[in-house]
């Protein structure tokens, strides 16, 4: 029976990310971002309940990247293809169906072929969760970015939008050649060969932790400080303190 725990919290990823898709779907920014959190914190506790209870199995391997697919892989291209579409409409909760320009109509929609560049994420994320399953080399670290965390990088950009209530940081995010480079390097650094520390504690040691404990108080400061724009930020530091470990290391 306990070899269905796991299984059991990863369906639960899956639902969440379903939720979450619905939620981007129609706009609603905010409650996808919750969902997509649930769907990942699902995804940090199936892995920990298949080791405590000893029930790791290729099925658990697998139906867990299925269900990163849907929350940190779907979910992120949705919201993508829906910050582009605003960059066209020129503002924030517009129909940007009704509203873009160089429009083309499909089957009585308006729609346009820019927005559609955001599923570039989704992509990228299936690649490299097919790729994580068949690499035995990433057990205690990551190569390239892990797909929750690139699904919050996207994910805070409409919560940043809409709470941050800031003009030159609405300017930048929606415009349409920082979503597009955004979009690019997020597929870029998915499946990028750069060795990145996961958050997985093997004991409590100060000496054998000291970079995920630095990196976790980094991150509450930055999140008490800048709210949502602190979740850029914690990402790039990720990214930049595993490169500079690395070169220690060496």
């Amino acid at each position: 029976m306990k070899k269905h725990i796991p299984n059991g919290i990863t369906l639960l990823n899956v639902f969440s990310g379903c939720v979450a898709a619905v939620f981007a779907v129609l706009n609603q920014m905010e409650l996808a971002a919750l969902f997509v959190f649930l769907g990942i914190v699902f995804d940090f506790f199936d892995g920990m309940a298949a080791r405590l209870l000893d029930v790791k199995s290729e099925l658990g391997l697998q139906l867990d990247s299925l269900a990163d697919m849907i929350t940190s892989g779907l979910v992120p291209g949705i919201v993508m293809f829906q910050l582009l579409g605003m960059s066209m409409s020129g503002g924030w909760n517009l129909d940007f169906q009704n509203e873009m320009t160089d429009a083309i109509m499909w089957t009585g929609m308006k729609l346009a072929p820019l927005p559609f560049v955001g599923f570039l994420i989704t992509m990228a994320s299936a690649y490299r969760l097919a790729k994580f399953n068949i690499d035995e080399n990433q057990t205690t670290s990551f190569i390239g970015l892990p797909t929750p965390a690139n699904a919050l990088l996207i994910l805070s950009l409409p919560l940043i939008l809409q709470y941050q209530h800031s003009e030159l940081l609405n300017e930048i995010i929606l415009n349409q050649w920082f979503l597009i480079g955004l979009t690019l390097l997020s597929a870029f650094l998915l499946n990028a060969k750069i060795a990145l520390f996961a958050l997985k504690f093997k004991n409590w040691s100060m000496q054998d932790n000291a970079l995920r404990y630095g990196f976790i108080v980094l991150s509450i400061i930055f999140l008490v400080t800048l709210k949502f724009l602190a979740v850029p930020l914690i990402i790039l530091c990720y990214i930049l303190s595993s490169v500079i470990a690395n070169a220690f290391s060496k």
